[in-house]
């Protein structure tokens, strides 16, 4: 099932309070440990004001949560870490803060900003990144109390469209405060531009009542004292009057729930109002503000108290112009001190949306993809745990001063440039990133380039390479990168942006060399499908491993998936499962079965296999019904680079996986190869996996 859902709403006052209550409602019913989360909140750091959905949420539900744990950022901090280019850390903190509830509860209830401020297209950017870093199902609101339908639907067409371009998925949209003459016809325009793009499609009527101040939330929004009536904070006010007229001109004014502001030493105007609240002629008013300096005298006091079931009557300082203003800005809004409100609201969207179908909805679906970020996450919050240094070759590539960036601000390795000093520091200004005292290196020019001559020397002479070629040599950055890393001058390096794969690793094999009880290098990819992360070895190093290759390459597969959080459950994959194929490659996955079982008898595994029978229980019951992995694999190890190159890709392209790698593994010191299509998030990526290899070196980890 889904464990998650993000409402986000278009525009200002469009009821998110409400869908957040209906939607509460259902899942509460439904699941044990339902938490609610608010990304970014419009409140202002340090208000002692808790913010009003996470208050009315956390009261009605009696969640046992602090507020603190309920949120990420205000919008004024979400605002200054966009300005100061700081778009992962505001991601990292609000996925922080997500994860810690979403460890100890069945579903997390996220909603989106308020749209109440002046940055209205940033919140509108910021609730698609958020939903997509989340992987969260979003359930989109409509306001449609202004507006033609052509008007509405086209508006929800173009949110819609902006959504999917950015990755993201809308599943259901609720058309909110929708006047009641067009409330089908919207939704009859909404299902024919909108099919089989959105699921669920709604139309919520406006309901004025909903609309309606109570006097609680006036007392709230104005600071004001409650002198009698406070049991009755509840009623509605439909209206405000500022009685300053003659009370023979004034009371016909009056209406029910009319809220009387008039100046506090009005004796006249107090006395008549309550009078013709006992009448039963006369309108029922929803309270008294009394307003300026003068606290209310004893011939008043004797009044009211001598008076049972009053109206609320309160009392604030200013004067009454001023307060008139104020209570004509108030926003309404669904309050915990509302329960009126709430059930109201409840009723109307239990009326008006098909909450069955939509808790099925919502519990069935899932993103296509685990989100990269959500990924990334978990690596920069391991490399963090002890520091390594990364050496980056490539210093002068900007999609690797952009990364370094990232994982500098991060706080996850320490990270040196190679490459021409006074190119690296021109590019880091035009970029415009941020790189405080990182170390550049030019090879030639290093301390260290000497010595590092030298070793290469000694170690290459038996290939007959002298001292001028070894000088030639060590001044390649890669050459460099990868002697750093020998030395212990840097703790893992990463290239291959702008250079061959070859180029890459080459010098790691001449130097670096594999582990005393590894014989090859290999390479694993980390397959984020829907619902699961699953290992891919080897799919870009060995073209045509032997048995006993094989076999190294798959428990070196299951370590690396271990050292990553992936339990290793491991599929020999073959064109046939068990018995039932012959020939040179099937024997040959046998034998690479028994050598994995001899040296590993405690790793679960499985082989010949085929692919469908390793990841699917239905087939597996069938082909295999005795196996303990068919069916449960997680680390898939490939007969040869032909087949697993390209069913990575198929898989990656096909099922919209995102596929992170390759990850060299086998070696003494961590070297990882980078496509040269890569993007600056994989560059990201494979920095904190280069960082955590390199802690398992040192059994740090």
């Amino acid at each position: 099932m889904s464990k998650n859902l993000y409402i986000t709403a278009l525009e200002r006052r469009s009821g998110k309070s409400l869908v957040a209550l209906g939607v509460m409602e259902f899942l509460v019913r439904n699941l044990d440990r339902v938490a609610f989360f608010r990304p970014i909140i419009n409140q202002k750091k340090g208000s002692e004001d808790t913010d009003t959905a996470i208050h009315l949420i956390s009261s009605h539900y009696g969640l046992d949560l602090d507020v603190e744990q309920m949120y990420a950022y205000t919008f004024e901090e979400a605002k200054s870490l966009v300005a100061e280019k700081k778009h992962d850390k505001l991601v990292e903190g609000i996925l922080h803060k997500y994860k810690e509830l979403e460890n100890d509860h069945d579903f997390v209830l996220c909603l989106g900003t308020d749209l109440e401020s002046d940055s209205s297209s940033l919140e509108f950017e910021l609730n698609v990144e958020i939903a997509n870093n989340l992987s969260c199902p979003v359930l989109m609101i409509s306001n449609g109390s202004q507006g033609t339908v052509d008007g509405i639907v086209s508006s929800c067409r173009f949110a819609v469209e902006s959504f999917e371009e950015r990755g993201a998925k809308i599943f259901s949209l609720i058309v909110n405060r929708t006047p009641a003459d067009v409330c089908r016809p919207v939704l009859e325009a909404l299902k024919e531009n909108l099919a089989g793009r959105v699921e669920q499609l709604y139309s919520i009527p406006y309901e004025k009542s909903l609309d309606r101040l109570t006097m609680a939330e006036i007392v709230k929004a104005l600071d004001a004292k409650v002198i009698y009536g406070r049991e009755q904070l509840n009623r509605p006010v439909s209206r405000f009057i500022v009685a300053a007229m003659n009370l023979r001109n004034y009371l016909p004014r009056l209406s029910d729930d009319s809220l009387v502001i008039t100046p506090i030493d009005r004796l006249d105007i107090i006395l008549g109002t309550l009078a013709a609240y006992r009448s039963s002629t006369m309108p029922n008013i929803a309270g008294f503000v009394l307003t300026g300096y003068l606290e209310p005298d004893q011939l008043l006091r004797n009044l009211l108290h001598g008076m049972e079931n009053l109206v609320p009557i309160v009392k604030v300082s200013e004067d009454t112009f001023t307060t008139a203003t104020k209570v004509e800005g108030i926003q309404n809004s669904i309050t915990a001190e509302s329960p009126r409100k709430i059930a109201e609201a409840l009723g109307l969207f239990e009326s008006s949306v098909d909450t069955t179908e939509l808790r099925k909805s919502i519990i069935r679906h899932r993103m296509l993809f685990t989100s990269p970020k959500m990924f990334e996450f978990g690596l920069i919050k391991r490399a963090r745990a002890h520091k390594q240094t990364i050496v980056l070759p490539e210093g002068e590539e900007e999609r690797i001063l952009q990364a370094a960036e990232i994982v500098i601000h991060r706080d996850a390795v320490d990270v040196l440039l190679l490459g021409r000093k006074e190119v690296i520091e021109e590019k880091i200004t035009s970029l415009g990133v941020v790189l405080p005292e990182v170390k550049i290196i030019e090879p030639s020019r290093s301390d260290f380039f000497e010595e590092y001559v030298d070793t290469y020397f000694e170690l290459r002479q038996h290939k007959g390479i002298t001292k001028d070629n070894a000088r030639d040599v060590m001044s390649g950055v890669n050459h460099f990168g990868t002697m750093m890393v020998y030395k212990g001058h840097a703790d893992g390096m990463v290239s291959g942006a702008v250079h061959s794969t070859l180029n890459t690793v080459r010098p790691a094999l001449e130097f670096i060399k594999t582990r005393k009880d590894s014989t090859i290098m290999s390479s694993v990819f980390f397959m984020c499908l829907e619902d699961r992360v699953l290992v891919y070895g080897d799919c870009a190093v060995n073209p045509r491993p032997d048995a006993r290759q094989l076999a190294e390459i798959a428990i070196e597969s299951a370590k690396t998936a271990e050292l990553f959080g992936v339990k290793p459950v491991v599929a020999m994959l073959s064109y046939s499962s068990g018995e039932s194929g012959k020939g040179e490659d099937v024997d040959k996955v046998k034998e690479a079965t028994t050598i994995v079982k001899e040296k590993e008898p405690s790793l679960p595994l499985e082989g010949p296999i085929q692919y469908d029978a390793a990841v699917d229980a239905t087939v597996a019951r069938t082909k295999m019904p005795e196996s303990e992995v068919a069916g449960k694999a997680t680390v898939f190890i490939f007969p040869d680079l032909n087949t697993g190159n390209n069913t990575y890709k198929a898989v990656q392209r096909s099922a919209g996986a995102v596929a992170i790698g390759p990850i060299m593994q086998g070696w003494n010191k961590p070297v990882n190869d980078l496509s040269r299509g890569c993007k600056i998030a994989d560059i990201v990526n494979t920095i904190a996996i280069t960082a955590i290899q390199a802690q398992r070196e040192k059994d740090i980890i």
